[in-house]
């Protein structure tokens, strides 16, 4: 894992305001440094590399960067069910789909194992089509044995499961989790229910919070964002040293400017986890640290920024 209380992109970003025709690695440079300056750690492609074969993708990036990079890869899962409206509900259907999404495990097995070879250090498995498991022993077991194919033989690199778009609680943590999956990642914006995965995941695993929302406006004090932290590294034993920050999902739909502000603000959260308590609390609103004071009406706005500050404007 990265170290204690890191913050990470979850996604991707909106291309950087930079000349038409500007060459990708110019586009992705300017990503990684936007990343970098709000103290982002594992960086990411920003998603802009599109449908590049990933190890050259990781090797491209890496070389632009002495920060951890890591490498995105759509799931089986989700990549099985691609251009199949609903997911089929026949039993032809359903049979197709097992085959395309099993068949799309072991070719990205080949991927993870071409990673893990060529150094990456941490590889993200996004399964957004997780959501619509649900309760359904066929499609449990149809994720279950997918991702179980994908991980096998992947030796010598971290490898996180990211569930983002909704909630995935209910197919159980024991699907969700079937695979040796070094720690998983979830969007607890659009899907809150998540929390119930991050409660049953073994303290053994990290925990990647995306609480930081990728919508605009929206509040993006850390108040919020440490209170997610706090709470997953409480669960299972787990400890801070496990747990680290994101966005909820991607903000590539977002303009860059906004897209800019809220990596700051999750760096930002991230350089306060790593302060003492008492100075801490110094950043914070001071409702959120003492409730019983807030409730006597006895506390002001936080001291350290200004009324508007923490919220994204209209």
């Amino acid at each position: 894992m990265p170290r204690p209380m890191f913050a990470t992109l979850l996604g991707g970003l909106p291309r950087p305001p930079l000349a038409d025709g500007a060459p990708l690695e110019a586009l992705v440079e300017a990503a990684i440094r936007a990343q970098e300056a709000a103290g982002l750690d594992p960086v990411t492609d920003g998603g802009l590399r599109g449908e590049a074969r990933p190890v050259e993708a990781w090797r491209a990036t890496a070389g632009l960067t002495d920060r951890a990079v890591k490498q995105a890869v759509t799931g089986p899962y989700t990549a099985g069910r691609a251009g199949r409206a609903g997911g089929g509900v026949g039993a032809g259907e359903f049979a197709a789909r097992s085959d395309a999404v099993l068949a799309q495990a072991r070719a990205r097995n080949t991927v993870l194992c071409e990673l893990a070879a060529a150094g990456c250090p941490l590889i993200e498995v996004h399964e957004p089509a997780a959501v619509a498991i649900g309760a359904d022993p066929a499609e449990r077991d149809l994720f279950s044995g997918a991702h179980q194919l994908l991980l096998d033989g992947v030796h010598g690199t971290h490898v996180s499961l990211a569930i983002t778009g909704g909630n995935a609680d209910a197919a159980g943590i024991e699907t969700i989790l079937a695979a040796s999956y070094a720690s998983l990642a979830v969007d607890l914006i659009a899907g809150p229910d998540n929390w119930r995965l991050v409660v049953a995941t073994p303290g053994d695993r990290g925990i990647i919070c995306g609480a930081l929302p990728a919508t605009d406006p929206s509040d993006d004090g850390p108040e919020l964002l440490l209170w997610a932290v706090g709470y997953a590294a409480s669960t299972g034993g787990r400890g801070p040293a496990r747990v680290g920050l994101a966005t909820a999902s991607s903000l590539a739909h977002l303009a860059w400017p906004v897209a800019v502000r809220k990596l700051e603000r999750l760096g930002e959260a991230a350089r306060l986890l790593d302060l003492p308590p008492a100075e801490r609390a110094q950043h914070l609103d001071p409702r959120a640290v003492s409730s019983r004071s807030a409730a006597l009406g006895r506390v002001d706005g936080p001291p350290s920024r200004g009324p508007d500050q923490g919220r994204d404007p209209t």
